[in-house]
């Protein structure tokens, strides 16, 4: 078994401050080594792109430890096994886990903290594995669920529709009898949201009021807040509240690339008025139960319930402008950096 391939790796070489600069990251070029005893090389196909991955860069109690100078950037990725020394997988495999940022990963098959499980692709397309059936998936569908706690008839808002979570939280909540309102930026995703995904209204904070929009679209206010930006939009939610309310923190993209304090948020007395719940969530903690969420979100696809978009950029080295456009809002669905041809 000889490998004569070299391996493209971005590693991180300081703590970013602000927007992820080209100096943050350091390109390392290395033979990829045979696999010892127990272990795979994976061919690293397509990678995820996660604003959670900005804060994975900062040091700080969080609740993974951060990626430190000098490692490979941490990512989620599908790939192809193309050596094995392990029972569990076979050359040919496609496999889903921890890559990270790099065109081949080498290590012990079952290594807990990589996680890598077989997908089927021939069941669905491979980007689908880091967004619906994948992370985001989980986090949409245990999030909103488990946290939310959405019964038939609520009035649910999402941030962040069009993106990787939000698009499936969405979904999600129509398939358990939800009306579903999503937040956006722009009239492109707006439209997507309602006409393809099938959100009941959509408010595009880029032009107009997201407190008029509330307004307009959730006359019975809101039941549950499903987060994933932050910021003034979070603030303006909370004035709109029902009592018993329930706010699930997934994200705070809009406060990542902060060089000042976090902004929090200054209504939060509309959780004591309304005797509401604001929780955070990490998809991490539904480890266990990942084979129910993509059980049930891949039989809601497969009969036309539930949709998965991509927006695949191509080549390894373009993850730095890639990563940012998480940041500018330049994508359109879930952000996959696609890194090698099969």
């Amino acid at each position: 078994m000889t490998i004569n391939e070299t391996n493209l790796q971005f590693r991180l070489a300081a703590r970013p401050v602000g927007m992820v600069k080209d100096s943050d990251w350091q390109q390392v070029s290395e033979p990829v080594r045979e696999p010892a005893d127990g272990e795979v090389v994976v061919k690293v196909l397509y990678l995820s792109l996660d604003p959670a991955m900005r804060g994975w860069m900062n040091e700080g109690k969080s609740y993974i430890a951060p990626v430190g100078i000098g490692e490979v950037m941490r990512a989620g990725g599908v790939g192809v096994v193309v050596a094995s020394k392990s029972p569990d997988f076979a050359v040919g495999d496609h496999v889903q886990g921890g890559t990270g940022v790099q065109r081949y990963w080498v290590g012990p098959a079952g290594d807990k903290r990589h996680g890598f499980r077989k997908v089927d692709a021939k069941l669905a397309p491979l980007p689908t594995y880091l967004n619906t059936l994948g992370m985001p998936g989980m986090t949409a569908y245990f999030g909103l669920i488990e946290s939310g706690q959405p019964k038939a008839g609520d009035t649910v808002v999402v941030s962040g529709a069009a993106g990787a979570v939000g698009q499936t939280v969405g979904q999600v909540a129509k398939q358990l009898g939800c009306r579903v309102v999503g937040i956006a930026g722009g009239k492109d995703k707006c439209d997507f949201v309602v006409n393809q995904l099938g959100f009941d209204a959509c408010i595009d904070y880029k032009g107009g009021s997201v407190k008029d929009g509330l307004k307009e679209h959730c006359p019975n206010g809101v039941d549950v807040y499903f987060d994933n930006v932050g910021g003034e939009i979070l603030d303006t939610v909370l004035t709109r509240i029902n009592l018993k309310a329930r706010i699930v923190i997934c994200g705070a993209i809009s406060q990542y690339n902060n060089t000042t304090p976090v902004k929090g948020p200054a209504n939060y007395l509309s959780l004591l008025v309304n005797r509401a719940r604001m929780e955070g969530i990490v998809v991490f903690d539904y480890a266990d139960r990942y084979h129910l969420g993509v059980a049930a979100l891949g039989k809601w696809m497969k009969e036309g319930k539930v949709k998965s978009k991509e927006d695949v950029v191509q080549g390894l080295e373009h993850f730095p402008q890639a990563l940012n456009m998480l940041f500018e809002g330049k994508n359109f669905g879930k952000l996959v950096l696609q890194v090698a041809a099969e």
